[in-house]
C-alpha cells in the first residue's frame, strides 16, 4: 500500500502508520471518523491491515469501521492483509465476518493475492471458509495459477490438497503447468505433473509446457519434459516447434538440447520457415545459428514465398549471422517469390554492411528483382546514399532501365533523398529519359512534392514542360500534390506552361482545384490570370489541337467540396453559371454532395440558383433535397424569390419537397414545409409528395405533409391515394397515420381507383396482413365495394389465407360465394392456384364447392385444366365436387384435363390429375358439344383425333341392323374450332377493369406497378 504525504494525511492515518494504539484510542474516543477515506478511497481499516497490526484492527472494528470497506480498486483490508501475509490481521479480520469471496477490479479473491504473494498462512485461513478454491479471475486464472507463476511450491502443495483443479485453464488456455515451465519453476512443474497435470497440454495457440519453457530458455524443465517423452516437434497453430521458439529468443543453451535429443532443424512452420530463417531474423541468434548449421540445418531452404535465411539476415540487418551462412555454402542470388535477391533486400532497407559482404561475395548487382529493378532501383528509391554508393562501385550502365522502363534516377526522385539523386546525377544519369508512361524523373519529384530535387534537376537542364502519355507536364502532378506551392512555385519560375491541358483537356487549373490546393491556384493566377488560361491552351499552340475538358475548375472544386480553392476560382471566372456535359452547374454539384461552405461562397458570387440541368430538368434545389442537405437548402432559400423556387419542378413534374419524401429527409422536408412548399403540388402522373411518403414508408416525412394539412384522398392519374399505396406496400405505420387522419372526415368518398379497386384489394392482394386488419377497423371497409373482383378473390389467389380469414370473420361467411364480373367466386380462384388451405378455409364456410361461372366451369374444372393435383384431390375427396357436370362446351373436368396435358406438354397432369379424376369415377365415356370422349381429347392434333375416333368406331361391337356412326362436320374441325380446348381463365383480373387472365394476375407488378421507371425516375444516384 502506496501513502502519498502522510503529513496530509487525517490525524488518524498519521497514527496508525506511526503505530501508535494509545494515540489511535485517543483519536477513537474524540469522534474522530473511523471510516474517513483518502483520495483513493482507502479507509483507516485498510492501511492498519496493510501494516498487519492486529491490536489496531481490532479496535477499528470495535469503533466502527466498516470490514468490507473497497478502496478505488475494490481492494477490502482482507485483500491488503493477505498481501502483506499478516496472519494474525487475516484471524481478526476473519474473525469479524471479512467477506472471502470479495473481488478487486481484476476479480482476484483474496486467495488469488495469497496465492500470488505466497501468504501459505494466510491461505490456510482462507480456504476453510470457501466452498470452491478454482474461483478464476478476469483473466480465468485460478489461485493454482497464481501459486504456479509464483513458483511456491508449499502453496502448490496446499491448494491442490484442497481440491484446486489441477487442469483449469484461464481465457487462453493456459494451465498452471504452462505458467510453471514458463518461469522456470522445476519443481513446482514436478509437483503438477505428479499429480495428474497434462504435461503436453495446449492452450488456445497450441502451445505447450515445452514451448514455454523453450521460449523463456529454462533449460531445466526443458530437460524434465523431454525425460518425461513429449513429443519434442510439436507444433503449435503457426507450426513452430519449440526449437523455432527457442531459436526465436535466442536461447542457445535450450537449442542445444533440443537439437541433441533429436529435434528436426528442417522441420517448416505454416509459413514454411524452419528454425534457421528465425535465428537468421533474431537478435540474439548468433550461437544458435552455429548449432543449427553444425546440425544439419539447410541454408538454402526456402519459405513458402522462397525466402532462404540469406535474405531474413538481408531484411533484419543481421550483418554477422549473414556471413556465417555465406560462409556455410548459402546461395548469394538466390530469389523470393518476387525475383528479389539478398542484396536487393539489403539494399531496400539500407543495410550497407550487408551490401559490403554481398558484394564482397561475388552478389550480382545487375540483376533484376521485383519489376525488373535492380538493387540501385531500391537502395534510390528508399534514400540510401551510402548503399547507393557501394553498389555504383560494381559499374553497370546507370540508365538501365526496369520493366516499366524507369531508370535509378526516377527512382530517386520518387524517393525524394537529394543526395542520392545528385550521386546519380554525377555519375551521369539521364535526367530527361522518360519511361514507358513518358514520364521524366521531373515528373516524379512534383508527384512527390520532392522540392528539392525537383530545384536540382530543373537546375541540371530537365524540360519543365515535356508531356507524359497522359499529356500531363511535371506542373499538373506538382498541382495535383503539392499543399504548400513550392514545387509549382519554382516550375513556374523557370517557365512552366499552366495553359497546357492533358489528353482530356485538363490544365494545371483544373488538377490544382480538384485538389483544393489554394496556394497553387493563386500562384497560377499570379502568373497568367486564369479566365485567360481557360480560353486559350498551351497544348492548343503546341499540338494544333482544341481539347476541351468536360468540366470547368468551378465543377471540380465544387463537388470535392474545396470550399478554399473555389473561392480564388471564382475571382477570376466570371462565368459562374457554366454547365458540364450534363447541363449540371458548379453550384448544383455543391447542393448535391451537401458542401455548405462552397454553396455559400457561389451564391455569395452571384450563381443563379434555377439553372435547370439538361437530363432531369432539376435544379440546385432539387439536388439539395434529393439527398437531404437541408443547410445547402437554407442557403438556396436564402437568396431565392421563395413562391417561384420552392415549388420549382424538375422534367417529371417534381418538387424539391417530393423528392425530400421520397430519399425520407426528414429534416429538409420540415425545412421546405416551413419554406412554403406546398403539399398539393403534384407531378405529371398526379401524384403529391404524401403519394411517395405512402409507397416509401417513411413515417416520420408522412407526419410532417399530415401536419402541414396535406390531402390523404388526392389521387393519382389512376385514382389511387395515398391510402391504396400504403395498402399496396405494406406500410402499416404510414397507413394507420392517414386512416387516422381520415378520422376528420365525417363521411369518406368511395375509395376506389378508377378500376374499382380500394386499399383493402390492393393490401389483401399482396398479403399485408396487419395493414387487412388495420383496414378492417374502419367501418368503410365492411361493404363490399368497387370491383366485384373482391378482397376476398384477391386474399385467396395470392395463397393469404390469414387476410382471408379476416375478411370472413369481420365481413361474415356470405361474402365466401361472391361473385366476380364473370361469376367466378373466390373458391374458383383458390382451385385456379391449387392453394390447399385457402380451399380448406373457404370450404369451411360453406362455400358452393359444385358453383358455376359465366363459362358453366366449376372450380373442380379449373383446378383440373390447370393440373393442380392437390386441389383436385381436396375438392373431389372432402368436398365431393360433383364429376358429372359440363360447362357450356360440354366439357367434363375429366375432358378439360386430358385435353390441357396435351396442349400443355405436361405429362404430369395426364398421370396425376386424369388419374385422380378416374380414380374417384369419372366418366370416360361422357362426350362434349363435338361428341367427343376424354379419350379422344388426348389426341394431340385434329388428324390423330379423326384417327382414333374411326379405329375406335370399328372396334365397338355393331348389331346388324345399327349404321356405323358418322363423325359430323364439326367434329373433325374440332381442334381449330372449339374454344373449350384454349381456355385461358381470362377473367380474373390483373386489378385492371379489362380482366385479363389469371395468369397475368401474378404479373401485377410489371402491368400496373404504383411507379413505372419511365414515369417517376426518382432515381438520383447520378454521381459526377
Amino acid at each position: 500500500m502506496v501513502v502519498l504525504k502522510i503529513r496530509d494525511q487525517p490525524p488518524l492515518l498519521k497514527a496508525i502508520f506511526s503505530v501508535d494504539p494509545d494515540e489511535v484510542r485517543a483519536l477513537i474516543f474524540k469522534k474522530e471518523d473511523v471510516n474517513v477515506q483518502d483520495n483513493e478511497k482507502r479507509t483507516p481499516l485498510h492501511a492498519a491491515s496493510y501494516l498487519g497490526d492486529a491490536e489496531i484492527i481490532e479496535l477499528l472494528i470495535l469503533s466502527g469501521a466498516r470490514v468490507n470497506a473497497k478502496d478505488n480498486k475494490w481492494l477490502t483490508p482482507l485483500h491488503r492483509a493477505v498481501a502483506s501475509c499478516s496472519e494474525e490481521a487475516v484471524q481478526v479480520l476473519l474473525k469479524h465476518s471479512a467477506d472471502v469471496n470479495a473481488r478487486d477490479k481484476n476479480w482476484q479473491t483474496p486467495l488469488h493475492v495469497a496465492a500470488a504473494n505466497k501468504a501459505v498462512r494466510c491461505a490456510e485461513a482462507l480456504v476453510p471458509l470457501l466452498s470452491n478454491v478454482n474461483v478464476s479471475d478476469r483473466a480465468g486464472r485460478t489461485a493454482l495459477h497464481h501459486a504456479a507463476f509464483s513458483g511456491h511450491l508449499e502453496m502448490v502443495r496446499l491448494l491442490l490438497s484442497r481440491g484446486a483443479n489441477i487442469n483449469a485453464f484461464d481465457k487462453k488456455d493456459r494451465r498452471a503447468i504452462h505458467w510453471a515451465a514458463y518461469m522456470g519453476h522445476i519443481e513446482v512443474v514436478k509437483l503438477l505433473a505428479s499429480h495428474g497435470a497434462e504435461v503436453a497440454c495446449k492452450d488456445k495457440k497450441s502451445y505447450t509446457p515445452l514451448h514455454a519453457a523453450a521460449s523463456s530458455g529454462m533449460i531445466s524443465v526443458v530437460k524434465y519434459l523431454l525425460d518425461l517423452g513429449v513429443d519434442i516437434n510439436e507444433p503449435n497453430s503457426y507450426g513452430n516447434t519449440p526449437l523455432h521458439v527457442a531459436c526465436y529468443n535466442g536461447q542457445d543453451v535450450v537449442v542445444n538440447e533440443l537439437i541433441e535429443c533429436g529435434a528436426n532443424v528442417n522441420q517448416v512452420n505454416e509459413k514454411g520457415f524452419t528454425p534457421l530463417h528465425f535465428t537468421a531474423a533474431s537478435r540474439h541468434g548468433a550461437l544458435c545459428l552455429e548449432l543449427l548449421v553444425c546440425n544439419g540445418a539447410d541454408v538454402n531452404i526456402k519459405s513458402k514465398d522462397r525466402k532462404t535465411p540469406l535474405h531474413m539476415t538481408a531484411i533484419h540487418g543481421r550483418f554477422s549471422r549473414s556471413q556465417a551462412i555465406i560462409e556455410n555454402g548459402a546461395e548469394i542470388d538466390c530469389e523470393d517469390k518476387n525475383g528479389n535477391t539478398p542484396l536487393h533486400i539489403a539494399a531496400r532497407y539500407g543495410h550497407e554492411l550487408l551490401i559490403n559482404t554481398l558484394i564482397t561475395n561475388r552478389a550480382d548487382t545487375a540483376k533484376r528483382g521485383i519489376h525488373g529493378m535492380f538493387p540501385l532501383h531500391l537502395a534510390a528509391l528508399s534514400g540510401f546514399s551510402d548503399c547507393c554508393r557501394k553498389l555504383l562501385s560494381s559499374g553497370f550502365d546507370i540508365d538501365t532501365p526496369d520493366d516499366f522502363g524507369r531508370t535509378c534516377l526516377h527512382a530517386a526522385a520518387a524517393g525524394g533523398n537529394l543526395e542520392c539523386l545528385n550521386l546519380l546525377l554525377n555519375t551521369g544519369a539521364d535526367f530527361n529519359r522518360k519511361d514507358s508512361f513518358g514520364r521524366t524523373p521531373l515528373h516524379y519529384a512534383a508527384a512527390n512534392c520532392n522540392y528539392q530535387c525537383l530545384f536540382a534537376l530543373v537546375g541540371s537542364g530537365a524540360s519543365v514542360n515535356d508531356l507524359d502519355e497522359r499529356g500531363c507536364t511535371p506542373l499538373h502532378y506538382a498541382a495535383a500534390s503539392d499543399t504548400d506551392g513550392k514545387c509549382l512555385e519554382y516550375l513556374l519560375r523557370n517557365d512552366a506552361n499552366p495553359g497546357i491541358r492533358d489528353n482530356h483537356g485538363y490544365n494545371a487549373v483544373h488538377y490544382a482545384s480538384a485538389y483544393g490546393h489554394r496556394l497553387c491556384l493563386e500562384l497560377i493566377a499570379s502568373e497568367t490570370p486564369l479566365d485567360v488560361l481557360m480560353e486559350t491552351s498551351g497544348t492548343d499552340i503546341m499540338n494544333d489541337s482544341d481539347v476541351r475538358a468536360p468540366v470547368s475548375p468551378l465543377h471540380l472544386a465544387a463537388y470535392h467540396g474545396h470550399h478554399q480553392a473555389l473561392e480564388v476560382l471564382v475571382q477570376s471566372l466570371l462565368d459562374l453559371d457554366v454547365r458540364n456535359d450534363q447541363g449540371r452547374t458548379p453550384l448544383d454539384l455543391a447542393a448535391f454532395k451537401g458542401h455548405v461552405e462552397c454553396v455559400d461562397v457561389l451564391i455569395n458570387q452571384g450563381a443563379s440558383i434555377l439553372v435547370k440541368d439538361f437530363i432531369l430538368k432539376r435544379t440546385p434545389f432539387h439536388a439539395a433535397a434529393t439527398n437531404g442537405h437541408s443547410e445547402c437548402l437554407r442557403l438556396l432559400f436564402g437568396d431565392a424569390d421563395l413562391p417561384s423556387a420552392v415549388d420549382i419542378q424538375d422534367g417529371n413534374g417534381q418538387t424539391p419537397l417530393m423528392l425530400s419524401v421520397l430519399s425520407g429527409h426528414t429534416d429538409s422536408v420540415y425545412s421546405l414545409l416551413n419554406k412554403g412548399a406546398s403539399v398539393e403540388a403534384k407531378d405529371k402522373w398526379g401524384r403529391t409528395a404524401l403519394h411517395r411518403g405512402a409507397v416509401t414508408g417513411h413515417e416520420e416525412c408522412v407526419e410532417a405533409l399530415l401536419q402541414h394539412n396535406a390531402n390523404f384522398l388526392a389521387r393519382d392519374c389512376k385514382g389511387r391515394t395515398p391510402i391504396h399505396l400504403a395498402a399496396a406496400c405494406g406500410h402499416f405505420g404510414v397507413l394507420g397515420s392517414l386512416l387516422h387522419a381520415a378520422q376528420s372526415v365525417q363521411t369518406l368518398p368511395p375509395l376506389a381507383d378508377n378500376h374499382g379497386y380500394t386499399p383493402l384489394h390492393w393490401a389483401c392482394y399482396n398479403g399485408h396482413d396487419t395493414c387487412v386488419e388495420a383496414l378492417l377497423e374502419q367501418e368503410v371497409f365492411h361493404k363490399s365495394v368497387g370491383n366485384a373482383f373482391s378482397p376476398l378473390h384477391c386474399a385467396v389467389i395470392h395463397d393469404n389465407e390469414g387476410a382471408a380469414e379476416m375478411l370472413i370473420d369481420t365481413m361474415g361467411p356470405t361474402i365466401v360465394n361472391t361473385k366476380d364480373g364473370k361469376d367466378r367466386t373466390p373458391l374458383h380462384a383458390a382451385a385456379f392456384t391449387d392453394h390447399v388451405e385457402c380451399l380448406q378455409l373457404l370450404l369451411s364456410h360453406n362455400a358452393q364447392v359444385n358453383c358455376v361461372d359465366a363459362a358453366g366451369k366449376t372450380p373442380l374444372m379449373m383446378s383440373a385444366e390447370n393440373g393442380q393435383t392437390n386441389a383436385v384431390e381436396l375438392l373431389v375427396s372432402s368436398a365431393k365436387a360433383d364429376l358429372t357436370l359440363q360447362d357450356a362446351a360440354k366439357n367434363t373436368a375429366l375432358h378439360l384435363a386430358c385435353s390441357k396435358a396435351i396442349t400443355r406438354g405436361c405429362k404430369k397432369w395426364l398421370t396425376v390429375v386424369v388419374q385422380e379424376l378416374l380414380a374417384k369415377g369419372a366418366s370416360v365415356l361422357a362426350v362434349d358439344e363435338n361428341g367427343y370422349t376424354p379419350a379422344l381429347a388426348c389426341a394431340p392434333n385434329k388428324d390423330v383425333a379423326d384417327c382414333l375416333a374411326l379405329i375406335l368406331a370399328t372396334m365397338m361391337p355393331v348389331s346388324p341392323c345399327t349404321p356405323a356412326p358418322i363423325l359430323p362436320f364439326s367434329a373433325i374441325n374440332h381442334y381449330t374450332t372449339s374454344p373449350s380446348k384454349s381456355v385461358t381463365f381470362d377473367s380474373l383480373p390483373v386489378l385492371r377493369s379489362d380482366h385479363t387472365s389469371y395468369c397475368s394476375f401474378n404479373n401485377i407488378s410489371h402491368h400496373d406497378g404504383f411507379f413505372k421507371d419511365e414515369e417517376l425516375n426518382d432515381s438520383d444516384s447520378e454521381t459526377y
